[in-house]
């Protein structure tokens, strides 16, 4: 039997929901049809009810009309692999240091066990996912990336989109690691966030998301209450030269800042420990992280 609290409780929670609803229907109307690349990465991996959390925001997003495609990486499952495998992780300037071997790892590891996994983890949602790495289709040419001593580290080269577009087009949602290969069939290992970004642009995406494990952009980023909720390129690259962006953070926003310059309308670092981030982002009027834009002008 339901009592007065209880039912006082449920109107409550009936009403909250009927606003957030009310709240995203102007932003699913603008978005409708548009293309948005998620990078899947950081504590949303790792995290069970995380990862189930993320794979509903992305098949909502496909069943109100947007066009989500994602690209992961999956840096934690490859080096429990290698050592598994007595193969000690090195890296070098914060890039993972590449040798056949690990290369090896790393191609089984991505495309193997972690694609394979979200695919699964978005079908048992009520999607439909299709799993994919560069090679498929010659969607992503690659090659090495130029620092000494770093082996098989590459970059993106060229991007062919028709594999994507002829799965986002069949209402799939392609799922992307960031393994592929140059002329020659050389694999290479690209980080996530270079192909997100790169990505993104190829197909003139409305936006791009990275899911990380930090608030966004910080003015002091010991404090979580200075994040800055929206800057312009221009603002991007002060805060990195003046050090206010600094570590990890810096190839995370010169991602965002290239892709932005290649036509994607908004890049977005939001914080993916927080349940239902990508949502929270995309259809409320507040948002949670920091949405980068090409110009102070745009809206």
């Amino acid at each position: 039997m339901i009592n007065d609290n209880d039912s006082n409780y449920i109107e409550r929670d009936e009403a909250t929901r009927v606003r957030v609803l009310s709240e995203a229907l102007p932003y699913i109307q603008k978005f409708a049809g548009r293309t948005i690349v998620v990078k899947y990465g950081g504590a949303a991996m790792k995290d069970s009810s995380l990862k189930a959390k993320v794979m509903r925001d992305i098949v909502f997003m496909a069943c109100v009309g947007l066009r989500p495609v994602v690209v992961h990486g999956g840096g934690p499952e490859i080096n429990s692999w290698l050592t598994k495998l007595n193969i000690e992780p090195q890296f070098k300037n914060g890039l993972r240091v590449t040798d056949a071997a690990t290369m090896d790892v790393v191609e089984m590891v991505l495309v193997g066990r972690v694609n394979k996994e979200i695919v699964s983890l978005i079908n048992q949602a009520g999607g439909a996912a299709i799993g994919l790495c560069g090679k498929d289709g010659n969607m992503i040419l690659a090659r090495p990336q130029g620092e000494a001593g770093i082996g098989f580290v590459g970059e993106v080269s060229a991007m062919n989109t028709q594999v994507i577009e002829a799965i986002v087009n069949s209402g799939y949602i392609p799922v992307v690691s960031s393994v592929a290969a140059d002329e020659t069939g050389q694999a290479y290992n690209i980080n996530a966030d270079t192909v997100a970004g790169e990505m993104a642009a190829a197909l003139g995406a409305e936006k791009m998301i990275l899911l990380t494990d930090t608030p966004g952009i910080l003015q002091d980023y010991t404090d979580p209450a200075t994040l800055i909720a929206k800057l312009d390129i221009q603002q991007a690259r002060q805060l990195i030269d003046s050090g206010v962006v600094g570590g990890g953070m810096i190839p995370k926003v010169n991602c965002c800042v290239r892709s932005l310059a290649q036509g994607v309308k908004a890049a977005h670092i939001i914080d993916g420990r927080i349940p239902h981030a990508l949502l929270l982002e995309i259809f409320t009027d507040a948002g949670i992280g920091s949405m980068i834009v090409a110009s102070e002008f745009q809206s």
